[in-house]
């Protein structure tokens, strides 16, 4: 089909490749946002709710993602546009590529903003700890610590500067070889808290929190809750299965693959709920404040247990674990695309490509400092800061239209043909179901939380 241009890297094995991929998409949300949201939605029920979209609707998906990215066998951006030359379809269809570079680009720039936290904290919980603090102290101590301009654009350019350091080594000397360290050791630390969790928390409340099923508690919104946090979690939409799977060799089972991420990600999902929650609930705190739960709350709690400076590091190094797996993912797509257009010079083009993030993402840092009072939509009479308005705009908006995007070009412009050499070797069935619910299952879905989150975005705007 001539879509393979250039020699390209691939992955040197399957383990790094899985690796690299299952920490591309555990994000700092899967720390938090899953565990809480469970348990406020019925618990076991929720649970088997969120598994079936997961491998009924985000294994295809994710599965189209690598198709693509192993299809077109370059960046994002040139393997969908070597893709519709192929299939001599429209160029609209050459939004996905533009999209899968765009998102992840600015989606680091804010994102770094909260991995630069999980550093502050993981360095104050080992040099002072937090003994001592309480509701008003602990807020206080956040507040000024976020809001010390300088001092944050240090970090964010520190922890951009590290996601840089590994891109521009490359797939196998870069990504892959860092894979096989922080995955590892995230999955070792989140084992740690929960082992820890059971000995000397409240382990109990928080298996009944997070499995008991109450059905009294599903509704239509808990289905379109779990919904959205599939696909969220998977880390659809954003470029990073679309460009891993550019580096995967044609050996590699997608399906198989594919099925093992998802399984990854959900797998650390449920073990964060085990290590943070029996904490939450022996400290007496609410599980329901997010964010603010992390870095709020959780270090009150932290103050006042058994060997809490040492649970308070080993929480902080998890957390930035997930933002940096998570960073490579995002920043590799950019790089990727730049490397095709100044060959042999990937380490200045991960250079130029983590200042100009790093630029572009000083408005979100000051968003908590200097700019906290600036509302770019405020004449709109949208209450959000810069940081909000990128966080709100690229997960709720740009993401899941990518996604759906990538599903309709998948299910319904890629040739038969194409689809049965990528799965060669797969059942019929599996083949068939595929293709069904990329053409059908998975838009019907995608629309569906486009439009509660366009409702969402009008209870933005008052009388909108």
């Amino acid at each position: 089909m001539g879509a393979v241009a250039q020699e390209r890297s691939d992955w040197s094995g399957r383990t790094g490749f899985l690796l690299a991929s299952v920490g591309g998409a555990i994000g700092l949300g899967n720390l938090w946002r899953f565990p809480y949201i469970a348990g406020d939605n019925g618990g076991g029920g929720f649970v088997l709710i969120y598994l079936a979209f997961v491998f009924l609707l985000g294994v295809p998906l994710v599965a189209a993602e690598m198709l693509l990215g192993r299809r077109g066998h370059r960046s994002a951006l040139s393997s969908i546009s070597a893709l519709v030359r192929a299939e001599d379809a429209s160029a609209f269809w050459k939004t996905i590529g533009v999209l899968s570079m765009a998102i992840p680009f600015f989606a680091l720039s804010y994102y770094a903003v909260v991995a630069a936290w999980a550093i502050d904290y993981l360095m104050l919980s080992i040099t002072e700890g937090f003994s001592g603090l309480d509701g008003t102290s602990s807020q206080n101590t956040f507040n000024d610590r976020i809001s010390r301009p300088g001092y944050q654009v240090m970090l964010h350019g520190v922890f951009i500067a590290m996601t840089v350091w590994i891109i521009a080594n490359g797939i196998n000397k870069g990504i892959e070889r860092a894979a096989k360290v922080f995955m590892p050791a995230l999955f070792l630390v989140i084992v740690m808290l929960v082992v820890y969790g059971m000995l000397n928390a409240d382990f109990s409340a928080a298996v009944d929190f997070l499995f008991r099923p109450d059905f009294s508690k599903i509704t239509g919104q808990s289905f379109l809750i779990a919904l959205g946090q599939a696909l969220f979690s998977l880390g659809i939409g954003v470029g990073l299965m679309i460009t891993y799977g550019s580096y995967m060799p044609k050996e590699f089972s997608l399906r198989t693959s594919v099925t093992i991420i998802c399984i990854g990600d959900t797998l650390a999902a449920i073990l964060a709920g085990l290590a943070i929650f029996p904490i939450v609930f022996a400290s007496g705190l609410d599980p329901a404040e997010g964010p603010g739960l992390i870095f709020v709350s959780l270090p009150i709690a932290f103050g006042g247990m058994p060997g809490g400076q040492v649970v308070a590091a080993l929480f902080f190094l998890l957390l930035f674990f997930a933002a940096y797996t998570s960073a490579l993912g995002m920043l590799e797509p950019v790089v990727s695309w730049l490397e095709e257009r100044a060959p042999g010079k990937r380490k200045q083009m991960s250079i130029i490509s983590g200042f100009a993030i790093w630029v572009i993402g000083l408005g979100s840092v000051f968003s908590f400092s200097i700019l906290a009072d600036f509302r770019p939509l405020g004449f709109l009479g949208v209450d959000k800061s810069i940081f909000g308005l990128f966080d709100y705009t690229i997960a709720n908006v740009l993401a899941p239209f990518n996604a759906l995007l990538i599903a309709l070009f998948a299910g319904w412009v890629l040739r038969r043909q194409v689809v049965d050499e990528e799965f060669s070797g797969e059942s019929s069935g599996w083949k068939s179901y595929w293709r069904f619910a990329n053409r059908y299952l998975t838009p019907a879905a995608l629309i569906i939380v486009l439009i509660d989150l366009a409702i969402g975005w009008e209870r933005l705007i008052p009388g909108f």
